[in-house]
């Protein structure tokens, strides 16, 4: 509990953001050493930042960390520090600096499941939109995927119910505390949701407020958690095209379900499909193609071969775990191995069928 404590407080330093907190653990692992040291050694660390420094030296960020300690205790909650491993750890590549350290999590899911997709679209959906939804998530049933969404009206919410329907573990990401549900409609549905080994998760302390703010917020981690967002329904303005975008941004794959030219609801994946944004999805079929995943498996095909790889082999997958996609020079970079060594252990993985190659000479695991 202390050293969770002193993690969590970490986040409640005015003026410290994520990113640079990030930046900090790489260099202070242990975030009980800043609140021990003497205001000499912090200002070391943070210059001129007086108020950051007087932060620590006043242990205010402790009193509200353990304020908010005990009342994940008292209702069931968990705090997901990013060294924790329950932490999504796709949350923690490279490309994530912005992503938060400190999540708070309702529920048993795992967040670090096999294979993970996010369904996203208009609060208005219509009912294409929405039983494209359903026939989605009913094929998803075949992988075992785990389904994210942002618990909102239209295509959230059907996202979660069918999810529900068909046994799959769905996660619902809040722009808000954990001590309500909003909408308020949806807290039977989030209910379900927590029974059936899924989550509801946010980067919010218990008592957030709802803010509008906080939503196209919340979306970074909607499309940070999964191996590709599907975007189902949305107008040219919506959060689905900004949590697209997102996803773009971390190197997640992005799919569109196409709709009629003149529907303002399908206005943004039409959009999305013709800039060569998103991939046009139909099934989920076209998704398990695309991302190179066998829905007959019932475990990866890495997994099971890792242990036989070469050392060079497996410093290959390392970095492919770390990074999704890379070229054989950014994998040399990462890794220290040269180009020759590189292009041998790829060749094997592929006949192997642990890596496949993908446009632009990048490579990702199967």
């Amino acid at each position: 509990m202390t050293k969770k404590l002193y993690q969590l407080a970490l986040t409640f330093v005015s003026g410290l953001t994520i990113p640079n907190c990030r930046k900090l653990l790489e260099v202070c692992p242990d975030p009980e050493a800043l609140f021990s040291s003497s205001e000499a050694e912090l200002r070391q660390i943070f210059g001129d930042h007086d108020k950051i420094i007087s932060q620590f030296l006043s242990k205010e960020p402790l009193r509200r960390a353990k304020q908010e300690l005990e009342l994940a205790q008292q209702h069931g909650l968990k705090v997901l520090f990013c060294t924790d491993p329950e932490y999504p750890q796709r949350l923690n590549r490279s490309e994530c600096r912005d992503l938060p350290v400190v999540l708070y999590m309702k529920g048993n899911c795992d967040l670090n499941a096999r294979h993970i997709v996010s369904i996203v679209g208009s609060r208005r959906a219509t009912e294409y939109g929405k039983e494209c939804t359903r026939k989605l998530v009913e094929q998803m049933q075949a992988d075992g995927l785990t389904i994210v969404s942002g618990l909102a009206y239209g295509i959230d919410t059907a996202a979660h119910t069918n999810a529900v329907s068909y046994g799959l573990p769905t996660v619902g990401v809040l722009g808000h505390g954990l001590d309500h549900v909003y909408p308020s409609q949806n807290q039977g549905l989030a209910k379900r949701m927590v029974e059936q080994q899924g989550a509801l998760l946010t980067e919010y302390p218990w008592n957030t407020t709802t803010l509008p703010g906080n939503f196209p917020a919340r979306n970074r981690i909607i499309a940070a958690l999964s191996d590709a967002t599907i975007v189902v329904e949305a107008n040219e303005k919506g959060g689905a095209l900004i949590t697209a975008t997102m996803a773009s941004g971390y190197n997640r794959d992005v799919f569109a379900v196409p709709g009629r030219l003149d529907d303002p609801c399908s206005q943004c994946c039409n959009h999305l499909i013709v800039t060569n944004k998103a991939s046009l999805i139909r099934n989920a079929g076209d998704l398990f193609y695309q991302m190179g995943w066998d829905a007959r498996l019932a475990h990866p095909v890495q997994q099971q071969l890792f242990p036989t790889l070469t050392p060079d082999e497996n410093r290959v997958c390392k970095q492919l775990q770390e990074c999704p996609e890379l070229t054989m020079d950014e994998i040399s970079s990462k890794s220290g191995l040269s180009l020759p060594k590189i292009a041998a252990a790829l060749l094997h993985l592929e006949l192997e069928n642990v890596v496949k190659c993908l446009p632009g000479k990048k490579y990702k695991l199967m």
